[in-house]
C-alpha cells in the first residue's frame, strides 16, 4: 500500500497501523513538514512531491492495493496568504494520484478531507448531508478534492472514498493545522510558559485521537464503502475542558485569555452516525485517555531535548552561512591591502612598468565575478587618488587630468570585462551543473527503482526456488503418497506434512467404524511418547466439532491440549483418519497456511482413497479364503512399513506368534481378529505360523496384551519388538 504524506502527523500512524496489519508500506512525501524519524519499521520512500511527474515510476514498478492520499498544504492562514500552494499540492497533487491510481489499477483509494469544507455552521452536529459553504482556499481546495474522487468513482471504476476529519490531536504532532490546539498547549507546557486560550474558552471542538483516523482508514481499506464520511467523535470538547484534563495530568501553573481570532468559529462537531453504521467503526480513546498518551510522548521528547541540549554546543547554520557570504569581501580587502603596500613601495609610482592594481582587478575578476571586481575597481581609483595627491597634485585639478580619467577608464574597462566574461562562464557552468543534477536525481530515481524491482523479481525467483510450499516441491514431496498400501500411505503423509508445513509434530489417527474412538496409526518422531494413542471424540471439544462439522477445525484461541490444526481425511464420504498438527511457528498461523494444510489433507485423501480402493479389489489375493488372515506376501508388505516407520519416527510395534497349531486357520483367525483394534493384523509367516502385528504397541503394553490373549486361551510370544 502507498501512502503519500506518510511522514506527516497522520500518516506516520497510518502507516504504523498497515504495517501491523502486514502490508508493504510505500511512502511519497517531499517533507516540507514530514520527519522521516516518525517511521521506525522498514518500508520504501521516495521524497518527491505528490504533483511531479516521477511519481509514475513508482507506480508501474510497485503494484498497489490501497493508496492513503494524505499529503496537503495543511495550514489555513498559508491557503489564504498564498492560494497558489495550496492548490497545486491539494488539488494538482490530489488529481496525479487519482490519475495514476486509475491506471495502474488501484483497488481502493481513501482521500483525507477536512471538516474546513462546511464552513461556519450553527446547526450541530453536522452531517455528511448538510451543505457545504468553505471560508479559505484551504477548504475549498478539499471540497473540490472531493469531487474529483467522485467523479474519479463515476468515471472509471476506481474505488474512492474520503474522510472529512474533525480535530486531529496525539502524538508527533506540531502546532500548525486544524487541530494543533493540543500540541501548542503540550509545546507551552514543557516550555513553562502560560497556556494561551483565545477567546473565553467556551468555544467547542470535536477533538479526535490519532490511532482511532489510522483505524478507521485501515478498515475502510478493507471494506467495500464508497463516498465522504464524518470521521469524529461526535463529542462536543471546550477548550476548557481540554486546559482542565491536561491539569490533571500535569500541573498547569498560568492560562492566559486573549482575544477571539478573526475567522474563528464558536461550535463544531461533526455527526459520526453514518461512518459507526456503515463501516462498523467507533473511537476507541476518550478525550483523556488520548491526552495522556499525547502528554507522554511530549514528555518523552522534552526528555530527549534536554539529553541533547547537555552536548557539545554546535555553531549555528546561519551563522555559518553568513561568514561565506563575507569571505569573499574579506579577501578582496586583504587582497587590497597587499596591492596597496606594494604600490606606495614602487619607486615608479602609477606610470611604473608595472601597475599591480590592475592585477589585482584582474584576479578578483577571475575569482569572484562581476561584484567583487568592480570593488576592486572603486578600491584601485581610491589608491590611484591618494597617489595623485601624494605627489602634489591638487584634488581640483585631476578633474582636467586627462591621463587621470584614462586610467580610471583602463581600471573600469578590465574590471568590467574580465567580471562579465567570468559571469557568464560561471553562469553556463551552473546552468550546466543544474542540468547534470537533475539528470543525476532523474538517474538515481529510475536506477533506485529499478534496483527494488530486481530485487523483488530476485526474492519471488527465490520463493518459487525455495520455498516450501511451491508447486515443484509439494508435487516432489507428494510423490511419496504414491503407493497402494494404507499403512504406507499413513507413514509417508507423516513426511509430507513435515515438509510442506514445517511443523515439528504430526499425528494421525484413523476413525473407528462408528466414529466414536480415533486410534494413533503414525506420527513424527518429535511427537513420540506424547500423542495419546486413543481418543474418544466425546471427550474432546475439538473431535466433536471436527466429527460434527467435517470441516477442518483451527484452534485460533490457542487452547492448551489441543492441536493447532486438524484436518480430515475422508474415504467414500465417510471421515477415515484425521491429520493433527502442532509447534506451528506464530508468523505461519495464517489464513494462507490453513489453506496449504487443506489441500495437503485433501491430497492424501486421494492418495488413500486409491489405497483402499486397491485393498478392496484385490481382497482375494491378499487374505487367507474365508478368514481375515493375511496371506504372507501381503503381510510382509505391512511389516516392513512398521519397521520403516520405527526407523525412521520411532512408532513402536509389536510382532507375535501364535504357539499351538491349528488345522482350522478361519477359526483361529476369527478368534484372534475379535481381539484386535483396527490398526492391528493377522498373517501367516512363510512357514504357515499365524503372526499378529500389533501397531503402536510399546515394551510396557506387551505382558498386558498377552495376558489378555491368554485369558482367551490364546498362547502367544514376542517374535519381534520395534520398541
Amino acid at each position: 500500500m502507498l501512502i503519500t504524506g506518510g511522514y506527516g502527523f497522520i500518516g506516520s500512524h497510518v502507516a504504523d497501523r498497515f504495517m501491523k496489519e502486514g502490508y508493504d508500506v510505500f511512502i511519497i512525501d517531499n517533507l516540507s513538514t514530514g520527519r522521516t524519524e516518525n517511521i521506525s519499521f522498514k518500508h520504501k520512500s521516495y521524497v518527491l512531491s505528490v504533483e511531479d511527474g516521477k511519481c509514475e515510476e513508482i507506480f508501474r514498478a510497485n503494484k498497489f492495493d490501497v493508496v492513503v492520499h494524505l499529503a496537503a498544504q495543511v495550514s489555513v492562514s498559508t491557503s489564504v496568504s498564498n492560494p497558489m500552494l495550496d492548490s497545486e499540492s491539494n488539488v494538482l497533487g490530489l488529481v496525479n494520484m487519482l490519475n495514476l491510481s486509475k491506471k495502474h489499477n488501484v483497488k481502493k483509494f481513501i482521500y483525507a478531507s477536512s471538516a474546513a469544507v462546511y464552513g461556519s455552521k450553527t446547526e450541530m452536529p453536522i452531517s455528511e448531508s448538510d451543505a457545504c459553504s468553505p471560508i479559505s482556499p484551504y477548504g475549498i481546495s478539499k471540497w473540490t478534492g472531493e469531487s474529483y474522487c467522485e467523479k474519479w468513482r463515476e468515471l472509471y471504476g476506481l474505488e474512492t472514498v474520503g474522510f472529512r476529519f474533525s480535530n486531529v490531536y496525539g502524538p508527533r504532532q506540531d502546532s500548525l493545522g486544524e487541530g494543533g490546539v493540543i500540541s501548542v498547549f503540550m509545546s507551552r507546557l514543557f516550555a513553562e510558559q502560560p497556556l494561551i486560550v483565545h477567546g473565553d474558552g467556551s468555544q467547542t471542538r470535536d477533538f479526535i485521537y490519532v490511532d482511532d483516523v489510522a483505524d478507521a482508514l485501515y478498515r475502510a481499506s478493507n471494506s467495500t464503502i464508497t463516498g465522504i464520511y464524518n470521521l469524529s467523535t461526535g463529542t462536543e470538547c471546550s477548550v476548557t475542558e481540554v486546559v482542565d484534563t491536561i491539569s490533571q495530568i500535569h500541573e498547569v501553573k498560568n492560562v492566559r485569555y486573549a482575544g477571539r481570532r478573526q475567522g474563528d468559529i464558536n461550535r463544531s462537531v461533526l455527526d459520526n452516525s453514518k461512518v459507526n453504521r456503515e463501516l462498523d467503526w467507533a473511537p476507541i480513546y476518550s478525550i483523556a485517555d488520548g491526552l495522556r498518551q499525547t502528554y507522554a510522548y511530549f514528555a518523552a521528547e522534552q526528555a530527549s531535548k534536554e539529553t541533547a541540549s547537555g552536548a557539545a554546543v554546535q555553531v549555528p547554520k546561519k551563522f555559518v552561512s553568513g561568514l561565506k557570504k563575507l569571505l569573499p569581501y574579506g579577501e578582496n580587502l586583504l587582497a587590497f591591502g597587499l596591492t596597496a603596500w606594494i604600490t606606495l613601495s614602487q619607486q615608479y609610482g602609477a606610470y611604473g612598468a608595472i601597475d599591480v592594481k590592475l592585477f589585482y582587478i584582474t584576479i578578483m575578476g577571475i575569482m569572484y565575478g562581476n561584484k567583487q571586481s568592480i570593488m576592486a575597481v572603486l578600491l584601485s581609483i581610491g589608491l590611484y587618488v591618494y597617489q595623485k595627491l601624494e605627489n602634489g597634485h591638487e584634488l581640483v585639478s585631476l578633474l582636467y587630468d586627462t591621463d587621470f580619467f584614462f586610467q580610471m577608464a583602463i581600471y573600469l574597462f578590465i574590471g568590467l570585462v574580465v567580471g562579465y566574461s567570468i559571469e557568464r562562464k560561471n553562469a553556463h557552468i551552473q546552468q550546466q551543473e543544474q542540468k547534470n543534477e537533475e539528470l543525476e536525481n532523474k538517474y538515481d530515481f529510475l536506477n533506485g527503482v529499478y534496483q527494488e524491482v530486481r530485487e523483488v523479481k530476485e526474492e519471488l525467483q527465490l520463493r518459487i526456488l525455495n520455498s516450501g510450499d511451491s508447486y515443484g516441491k509439494i508435487y516432489s514431496v507428494t510423490k511419496e503418497l504414491e503407493s497402494l498400501e494404507p499403512e504406507n500411505v499413513f507413514h509417508a503423509t507423516v513426511n509430507v506434512v513435515q515438509s510442506i508445513m514445517a511443523v515439528p509434530t504430526v499425528a494421525i489417527y484413523t476413525v473407528n467404524r462408528n466414529q466414536s474412538y480415533l486410534r494413533l496409526v503414525a506420527h513424527s518422531s518429535n511427537g513420540a511418547g506424547g500423542q495419546a494413542k486413543s481418543l474418544k471424540v466425546e471427550e474432546y471439544a475439538y473431535l466433536r466439532t471436527l466429527m460434527s462439522s467435517g470441516k477442518m477445525y483451527v484452534n485460533k484461541r490457542l487452547e492448551e491440549g489441543t492441536p493447532l490444526m486438524c484436518a480430515p481425511i475422508y474415504y467414500q464420504n465417510n471421515i477415515a483418519a484425521v491429520i493433527a498438527i502442532d509447534g506451528l511457528s506464530f508468523e505461519m498461523f495464517s489464513l494462507y497456511h490453513q489453506n496449504l494444510f487443506k489441500t495437503t489433507a485433501d491430497l492424501v485423501s486421494s492418495a488413500l482413497t486409491r489405497a483402499f480402493a486397491y485393498i478392496e479389489a484385490t481382497e482375494s489375493q491378499r487374505f487367507v479364503e474365508g478368514t481375515p488372515i493375511l496371506k504372507n506376501e501381503a503381510f510382509e508388505t505391512i511389516l516392513q512399513s512398521k519397521k520403516q516407520a520405527w526407523e525412521k519416527n520411532r512408532i513402536p510395534y509389536l510382532l507375535l506368534k501364535e504357539n499351538a497349531q491349528h488345522a482350522n486357520l478361519e477359526e483361529a483367525g476369527n478368534r484372534i481378529s475379535g481381539m484386535l483394534r483396527e490398526t492391528d493384523y493377522t498373517g501367516l509367516s512363510a512357514g504357515r505360523e499365524l503372526l499378529v502385528l500389533l501397531s503402536n504397541t510399546n515394551q510396557e503394553d506387551a505382558a498386558h496384551v498377552l495376558s489378555r490373549f491368554a485369558l482367551r486361551g490364546i498362547t502367544l510370544s514376542v517374535v519381534h519388538e520395534g520398541i
